[in-house]
This record gives structure tokens, sequence and C-alpha cells, in this order.
């Protein structure tokens, strides 16, 4: 009998089947059209959207709309080649000098995407004879990088400085010698927490281990020019690499990795995912470039914050169970029970809430919740409704009392 190599998910297919079918499956939900950054026609009905990640609402910026509209004009629609072959325009270098000046950094590589940022970086700095020590709610970009490497992956418990310390001592005591990559992430997805980069970074440099940040969910959100949570505690001198994705603040997509180490450009000789893979588009690395000169320069960041404190305010009085409060604009809600947490969805969708429904496995430690990614383009209004409509829906189902 031939096997059936699908086999192995025939569980995850029973759990998806069970989920209601059309317009009420949090996972086939379709833009039927996007009016801004904030709101969309979804089944018929225009939709306040709070799960999308557009931190600095810069997808209908039209300063990026109209650098997009220029490249695409004089470059085409894309570059068919890798970044070692043809992939490389003018505008890729230019993009990378832009990045360069962001950060106050010597170098500057851009990826076609966040993830492959990850893979690409983390497979190729740490080989066989290589230690990655990771935060165990790491982003699965983090853990596939590490699956695709050769390295022996260490995690330790999330956010717990003490807890790397000794893990660091014991592989430092086993092999003196070793390359060790420390990966941590400026914000975490799931809940919105911040990393303490400094307690974290200086575990790390106490035995000569390298600090990765992962900013993909603090870029333009912290920091005094939006550089991230490295930025905003003041501890950048401690971080080796810096990591993010033009796919949520910038408002297009791709990633891209900073570094002030000497030897880092040899990564675009021997980094499987930038050299085998065709380069980003002429039009999104135009809107790129423009956007993050916008970020570095904006105030969009205090706007963000007012509305970030607004709702995980709103949200933490109304008693609900909360993965974090205050300046995050991640803002979780933590649902006991999954069936719970799927009528909540599907009742936020009814009263023109989108936000994101978050299950196992990809949350941490089994969590299921609802949750929030907030713009700097959302007016007290729609945050206003957005709360008035959690708490009226949490007491229909029972999360509140």
């Amino acid at each position: 009998m031939t096997l059936d190599l699908f086999e192995k998910f025939d569980a995850t297919l029973d759990s998806f089947n069970q989920l209601p079918k059309g317009d009420l499956n949090p996972f086939t939900v379709k833009m039927d059209q996007v009016i801004s950054p904030t709101e969309a026609i979804i089944n018929g009905r225009k939709t306040i959207l709070a799960g999308t990640n557009n931190y600095m609402g810069m997808t209908y910026n039209q300063e990026c709309m109209n650098a997009a509209e220029d490249a695409l004009k004089s470059f085409g629609t894309g570059t068919t080649g890798s970044r070692v072959l043809n992939g490389t325009y003018h505008g890729h270098k230019q993009l990378e000098e832009t990045l360069k000046d962001f950060y106050d950094a010597d170098h500057a590589i851009v990826f076609s995407t966040g993830y492959q940022a990850n893979l690409g970086v983390i497979a190729t700095l740490a080989g066989p004879k290589d230690y990655v020590v990771i935060d165990a709610d790491s982003h699965a970009s983090i853990y596939d990088g590490c699956a695709m490497g050769n390295a022996t992956v260490v995690r330790f418990s999330h956010n717990d400085p003490e807890n790397l310390e000794k893990r660091l001592a014991r592989i430092r005591k086993k092999d003196p010698e070793a390359g060790i990559l420390v990966v941590i992430e400026g914000v975490y997805s799931m809940l919105g927490d911040q990393a303490p980069i400094k307690e974290l970074a200086e575990a790390s440099k106490k035995h000569n281990a390298y600090v990765l940040v992962d900013e993909a969910h603090s870029i333009g959100v912290f920091g005094s020019s939006g550089r991230g949570v490295a930025q905003e505690q003041g501890v950048e001198a401690l971080v080796d690499f810096t990591v993010g994705t033009f796919s949520k603040s910038v408002g297009t997509v791709g990633g891209y990795c900073v570094s002030n180490h000497p030897k880092f450009e040899v990564l675009r000789l021997v980094c499987r995912p930038y050299v085998f893979t065709a380069s980003l588009p002429p039009s999104v690395v135009a809107s790129a470039t423009k956007a993050l000169e916008l970020i570095k320069d904006s105030n969009l960041r205090v706007k963000l914050l007012d509305n970030s404190m607004r709702l995980n305010k709103g949200l933490a009085d109304a008693g609900f169970n909360v993965g974090t409060t205050g300046e995050s604009p991640i803002a979780a809600i933590i649902i006991d029970a999954q069936d719970t947490a799927i009528a909540y969805w599907q009742r936020m969708m009814q009263e023109g809430v989108y936000v994101n429904l978050a299950v196992p496995p990809a949350t941490p430690n089994g969590l299921n919740l609802m949750r929030c990614s907030l713009s700097a383009a959302h007016s007290f209004d729609q945050i206003d409704y957005m709360l008035e409509k959690f708490i009226a829906v949490g007491k229909e189902l029972g999360v509140l009392s």
C-alpha cells in the first residue's frame, strides 16, 4: 500500500473541518475591498481592521504610493532574478543605504521577506560547531532558521535573563570555544510583551555570545527614531544583529538585517535564502525606502502610543484577562476555551470588528487569544467602538461577568 504523505496532517485537517464554513471561518477571511489602513469591506459589510499589524498606517500613505508608482513605471513589475545575478537595481542599494542611515549601522542586507531574513541569517551564522540559544516563545521563522541550520539549539525560559545565564554557563563549561548566537525579539507578536534586552544582552556578553534581536513588531513603534525596543531601552550597543520586516510598520513586504560586524557582507555570498530567490520588485523597494524616511522623523509613534494606552486600559478596566498592558500596540484577550474563542471571533465579525483569532500551536503555553494590533491611523472613535463590542460580546459569552 502506498503511504499517504498527507496522513500526518489528519488531526489538523479534522480540527479545521470542525470550523464553520464560509464567512465565519476565522482562517479564510477575504477582504472584498480595502478602504483605508483601518477599514475594509468584508462579507459585504464595512469592518474596522484591528488585526493587520499596520502599525504606522503606511499602506495608504500617498508619498509611499507615489514612490511605488514611479518605480513601477520606470523599472517594471519585477526583477526576475537573484540579488547576486540581475536582481540588484538602483532601488535595492538605495534601500540598504536608507536602512544603514536609519539604524546608524555599517551594513544592511535586504531580503525578500522578514521570514527569509531570520531563516537566512540564523541558519548561515550558526554552523555545526555552534549554538543557537533562543527564547522559548520565539516566532516560527526563528525556529525554522534553527531547523535549517546545523547548530545545536538550546531554549531558555521566556524573557528570563537568569535562565539564559544558566544555559550559557552550561554551554561554556562544556565547550569554551563554541560560537554562540542568542536570538530574542523586541516585541513578542502574540501577547505584545517586550523583551528585557539589557539584561538578556548583558548575560549573553558575559559568555562571549553574539546577540540578534528581531524587531519585526517594534520598528517604527518604539525608540526615539523608531528603531525598536533596543533603542527604547538604550542598549543598541549590545546588539550585534538587528533583523526586521517591511510587512508591518513599513506597510509593504520584505525583510532586512543590519550589523556593524566587519565581515557581515560575506552573507551575500553564503546565505542561501538571499542568494537563491528573486529580489523584491522595484515598486516595493521604493515604497519601503520612502516609508523608512517618513517613520524616522514621524510623530505617528505618539498617536500609536495614545491608541495603545486607550485600548489596553479599557480592556483591563473592563476585567478582561489580557496578555500585557500599557504601551504595546498588540492587545491580547486570553480566552479559556477554544470553542468560546472561536465564537467570540465570529461575534466580533458580526459586529463589524476584525481581530485575529490565535490558537495553539501558534500561541505560547496553549493559549487561546483574541489578538488586536492597533494602528496610528485608528481614531479614538474606532477604538471606543472596539471596546464597546469587546465588552458586550464578552458579557454575552460569559467571558465577563
